[in-house]
């Protein structure tokens, strides 16, 4: 991830947490007042694309698995959003309890110390 990227998140994280409205000229402010030089367009895109999502449930779905919104996808691809968002299937979640109930046979009791 490029530095000007991670300057705008981080800013982004900055204001969300003292429950600023998250705009182009205070993340600017923030990142000039830390001393960083980051491209000129990537604060306003970073703005734009997170003026419509609900940054705290963002932030405690981290690493969740579910699909990430739209417009944060586009703005940190580049690219324009994908159309579909995949939610896994009852086949898939069969599967993975199929693969968790034979990991757990696979103990017998026996362990390398015991």
């Amino acid at each position: 991830m490029a530095p000007s990227e991670l300057a705008c998140i981080y800013s982004a994280l900055i204001l969300h947490d003292d429950e600023v409205t998250i705009m182009e000229d205070k993340s600017n402010a923030l990142i000039k007042a830390a001393g960083l030089n980051v491209e000129l367009f990537c604060p306003g895109l970073f703005a734009k694309a997170l003026n419509d999502v609900n940054i705290a449930s963002l932030i405690c779905n981290v690493g969740v698995g579910g699909p990430a919104p739209a417009a944060v996808v586009a703005a940190t691809s580049g690219g324009a959003a994908p159309v579909s968002t995949a939610v896994p299937t009852e086949k898939k979640k069969e599967e993975a309890e199929k693969e968790e109930s034979e990991e757990s046979d696979d103990d017998v009791g026996f362990g390398l110390f015991d």
